[in-house]
């Protein structure tokens, strides 16, 4: 297993819109170990595949760490999302503070759906339907977004995204210290 580097700001993959998954295989469950190997040295509770440089609909999350003393949260326990489809959005719309591995530093108010059923495949390949609400429901919307080249950035208003300017900068250029393995940038 290894901890990969994360893909930051403005690197053209997390733009892009991710294939499907086609089959398991080995290889894929490589990944999958080294994703939340990577997930879990950067502190993060979710990471998409395009985080990691790949273009292909996985990401994984263990949101525990952040339900844990919260009453009405279940355990999950980690889990993998390959191919996730979103079926349906509803509840009120929550905001609350998002931040984002490829985006070190930034954090913001996002407002999301309250509960979210997608439908995936599992690890084993085991086609699932859940709905989910709360933290994991904020995770999964997330990182969807992510497999459709969206960032949680793009929800903020353009005031707010001054805001983070000169940070964003920075994570641009390569020169914000971050306390996990980060991409090179290409021409830093």
């Amino acid at each position: 297993m290894a901890i990969l580097p994360i893909v930051t700001y403005n690197d053209p993959v997390l733009r892009k819109e991710t294939r499907k998954v086609e089959e398991n295989s080995d290889e894929l469950q490589t990944l999958i170990d080294d994703m939340f190997d990577t997930m879990y040295n950067s502190r993060g509770v979710g990471l998409a595949a395009p985080q990691i440089g790949q273009d292909i609909r996985l990401f994984v999350m263990d949101t525990d760490a952040v339900t844990e003393d919260i009453e009405d949260e279940p355990d999950l326990g980690p889990m993998v999302f390959i191919n996730p489809e979103i079926l349906e959005l509803k509840g009120d719309k929550i905001k609350m503070e998002e931040g984002c591995l490829s985006i070190p530093d930034v954090r913001d108010d996002v407002v999301r759906p309250e509960t979210v059923t997608v439908k995936y495949l599992d690890r084993n390949f085991e086609q699932k339907t859940i709905e989910l609400s709360g933290w994991p429901s904020r995770v999964v919307q997330h990182e969807t977004d992510h497999l459709d080249g969206q960032l949680f950035i793009d929800y903020l208003s353009a005031f707010r995204k001054r805001l983070h300017r000169s940070l964003l900068k920075k994570i641009n250029k390569g020169t914000l210290k971050v306390e996990y393995p980060v991409a090179e940038k290409v021409g830093s």
